[in-house]
């Protein structure tokens, strides 16, 4: 006999060592409790109106490509509709903090933040864009500090900083 029982075990160690890992895993998954289906998921915070400007399930899955067409016909062709704009977006589902005032984006209860960190994506939109909605007669963009920069040259175009070399 070639080899014997050693060349019969060394041949089928590999499975042996894959069953015994395997069966590992199963024990340690059932341990804890997890089972299919149990995986927890962000819940994020109602919107404040009747319904949302589309379905659900539609608007979690498409609304970064809505952002995006309704940025390419408002920048690129000048058509400024409200459907899908992120204005509306946050003011329907702003989270309200201890305060009574909208939370930032840089807080974890933010309503774009609850799915977003869950699912590791990055949000750049409030780069630009205000993270709370507008007070009345006063820019959202303006009470950010991460939105300095585009208050100060928002006011520079329109003509209101004053200082030196500045436009009056």
């Amino acid at each position: 006999m070639s080899g014997g029982i050693w060349y019969r075990v060394k041949r089928g160690l590999p499975a042996l060592v894959v069953a015994l890992a395997a069966m590992v895993v199963l024990v340690a998954a059932g341990a804890t409790g997890a089972r299919a289906g149990d995986v927890p998921v962000p819940e994020p915070a109602k919107g404040a109106g009747e319904a949302c400007v589309a379905d659900t399930a539609f608007m979690r899955r498409y609304h970064m490509q809505m952002l995006v067409h309704q940025r390419r016909d408002t920048v690129h062709e000048g058509i400024r509709t409200e459907q899908f704009s992120l204005k509306g977006c946050i003011e329907c589902h702003q989270v309200k903090g201890e305060d009574g005032a909208a939370v930032k984006v840089s807080d974890s209860r933010h309503f774009c933040r609850s799915c977003h960190d869950y699912a590791a994506v990055s949000i750049d939109c409030f780069e630009c864009h205000a993270s709370v909605p507008e007070e009345a007669g006063k820019s959202a963009a303006a009470a950010e500090p991460e939105n300095e920069a585009v208050a100060a040259l928002g006011a520079y175009v329109h003509g209101k900083t004053t200082g030196e070399g500045a436009a009056k």
